[in-house]
């Protein structure tokens, strides 16, 4: 299990990359900077004490484990963006990935000893739902856009990564069903995206 997290998200990265969604993502800056906050926050620890099954835990899963870890690299793309630090066709995703895998090594480090399938699998499977899915519903805006997108993706972009967290957190709980009905919930934008991708090429 210590290796599905380490290999998982370099792994979904080729994927990605192989399917040819783009070649614009910064990716020097984004293992560097992905190093360096990775390096830091194995030093520092977890911000959140978590503590029982309760809103602790959520806000735990949220904050250090599923979905901060995720967005903090989205919004660094995004200031890339706007800085014109970036240059090429917009690829949220790539950038995402390439920062979160010197994270996931280190988590994989840090919670081999655990052996805990829910950290083990479970979440390595969510940074990936959330960086390509977080990706799909940003490019359903800047895409040919149209005001009913907006509608669309910007509620799914605030509440995915909650999903995300969601799911987490019932798998810890203990709450199997309700895990697994939110880790699906988490690809649904992943899978559109799939689905979507082979319609624009005709297959």
């Amino acid at each position: 299990m210590s290796f599905f997290c380490l290999l998982w998200v370099p792994l979904f990265y080729l994927f990605w990359r192989s399917i040819a969604w783009s070649s614009g993502s910064r990716g020097v800056w984004a293992l560097l900077l992905g190093s360096i906050t990775s390096i830091i926050q194995f030093f520092l620890g977890y911000f959140i004490s978590p503590g029982g099954f309760g809103y602790s835990r959520f806000f735990f899963g949220f904050t250090d484990i599923v979905s901060v870890p995720v967005l903090v690299p989205l919004f660094v793309y995004a200031f890339l963006l706007l800085i014109r630090g970036t240059k090429g066709k917009v690829d949220f995703a790539s950038f995402s990935l390439l920062w979160m895998i010197p994270f996931a090594a280190l988590r994989a480090l840090n919670w081999s000893s655990a052996n805990n399938p829910v950290l083990l699998i479970t979440v390595p499977l969510l940074w990936t739902a959330l960086a390509a899915g977080i990706h799909f519903l940003i490019n359903l805006i800047i895409v040919n856009f149209r005001w009913y997108k907006i509608i669309i993706s910007v509620p799914c972009i605030l509440v995915l990564p909650v999903i995300a967290a969601g799911s987490y957190w019932a798998f810890f709980s203990q709450q199997t069903h309700i895990g697994l009905g939110l880790l699906f919930a988490s690809h649904i934008p992943l899978i559109f995206s799939f689905i979507f991708k082979r319609i624009t090429r005709g297959e």
